[in-house]
């Protein structure tokens, strides 16, 4: 756990971090003593998110440019946005989704998303984050191996500075690759403070298999589909 905690501090976070809450009181995180490494679990789970991946690519190449060209032409700025977030051990990677936000969404510093509420969000990326669209570029994340379709969902490394300071354990997050979905996102997503999603990452990291993978995509399926459960 302490080289997480080493890893986090390598990378600086801005001047400011504007967060929608106050925290009111330190929050311990169970310490995971001993993490199993389940290699055959790991080789099987990493094969299937190539294979589903591509198949995933396949099948939504056609939808993706439709989106892409959609947002070109109904705001200014990228269609794609790219981030810096941590991976597996700390490890920085840049994440690829569809812009959603205004272009200047951060120019009073790193902000915490408000979910539906945020006033940054643009109209279609309202629609988009309605139906999970943003997500689909990160399956070139999971192609290339710095996220699984099925894990925590990867932070920032000044969220995990913040986060830490009263969130204490929230790091272990990092001890497993990141997910394009997770058990925290089907059980609240958005409306859960970081102090109930680290529940959540803990419960998977603990008793994470093929069958719980299984479980948080076909939840997640239902959850995009039908709207409930989750945001």
């Amino acid at each position: 756990m302490e080289a997480v905690k080493e890893k986090t501090a390598q990378f600086e976070a801005p001047n400011v971090v504007i967060l929608p809450f106050e925290h009111q009181e330190e929050f311990y995180v169970e310490e995971l003593q001993h993490v199993p490494s389940k290699p055959v679990y790991r080789f099987i789970k990493r094969a299937l998110d190539i294979l589903f991946a591509l198949l995933a690519l396949v099948v939504t190449i056609i939808p993706i440019g439709i989106i892409a060209l959609i947002i070109k032409c109904s705001s200014p700025g990228s269609v794609f946005y790219l981030q810096e977030r941590l991976g597996l051990n700390g490890k920085p990677f840049r994440i690829i989704k569809f812009r959603t936000m205004c272009m200047d969404a951060e120019r009073n510093g790193a902000q915490w998303s408000e979910g539906d509420e945020d006033p940054r969000i643009t109209p279609i990326g309202s629609k988009l984050r309605k139906y999970r669209l943003d997500e689909l570029p990160q399956f070139f994340n999971v192609l290339g191996g710095s996220m699984s379709f099925v894990g925590p969902r990867p932070e920032r490394a000044c969220f995990y500075d913040a986060f830490e300071e009263y969130v204490h354990g929230f790091s272990q997050r990092l001890l497993v690759k990141p997910g394009v979905t997770g058990l925290a996102q089907v059980n609240g997503g958005y409306l859960l403070r970081p102090e109930e999603k680290i529940i959540h990452d803990i419960q998977y990291i603990k008793s994470r298999s093929l069958w719980m993978d299984i479980s948080v995509l076909f939840k997640t399926v239902y959850v995009v589909l039908f709207h409930k459960d989750a945001k």
